[in-house]
Parts: structure tokens; sequence; C-alpha cells
């Protein structure tokens, strides 16, 4: 299996999109142009890896929201044994 990007919603103000990332897996590096915000359907452990290289562990729970900010450029990796589902939800100001 390889990730996944399912768009459940797409309007002139608010995407929202349901990612699975299978164990093993990942999401190439890209940028984010808007705001988001991300809210795990599992808990997991996602590494982030920015474009210098640099990894960061992210420990993302079940049911809990994590907003990041638009400018973030990243790829998303799925080391662990299980399959890593969340929805990200971009506020589109100014699309």
């Amino acid at each position: 299996m390889v990730a996944t990007a399912d768009t459940q919603i797409d309007t002139d103000t608010l995407r929202v999109t349901k990612w699975t990332i299978p164990a093993g897996e990942s999401i190439p590096m890209h940028i984010h142009e808007h705001d988001y915000v991300v809210v795990p359907l599992v808990s997991a452990t996602m590494h982030l890896r920015d474009p210098d290289a640099v990894e960061t562990v992210s420990h993302i729970q079940q049911g809990r929201s994590y907003h990041r900010q638009a400018g973030a450029e990243h790829s998303v990796a799925n080391q662990g044994q299980s399959t890593i589902e969340f929805i990200e939800v971009e506020i589109l100001r100014g699309r």
C-alpha cells in the first residue's frame, strides 16, 4: 500500500483531506501555503523532515488537534508498525 490523500471537502475557504500512511510509507516533501489543523484518527508517531534534512519526531494523539502555520515545508514518514490516519483541515483565506 502507498500513502493516500482523499479530499472530502473543497470550498473557497476550507479544504478537508483524509490522509492514510501505511507502515513504512511516506508523503514526499511538500509545502503548505495555508494554515492548517491536523486531527489524528489514531495515535501515532510521525517523522517530519524539513528541507534541511532535520528530522522531528511528532507524537500525535487520537482526537486532539494540532495547528500548523502556512509556509511549513516537510515530508512525513510512518516508521511505525501501524497505519497512520489523520484529517487535515486547510484554512484557504484568499484562495
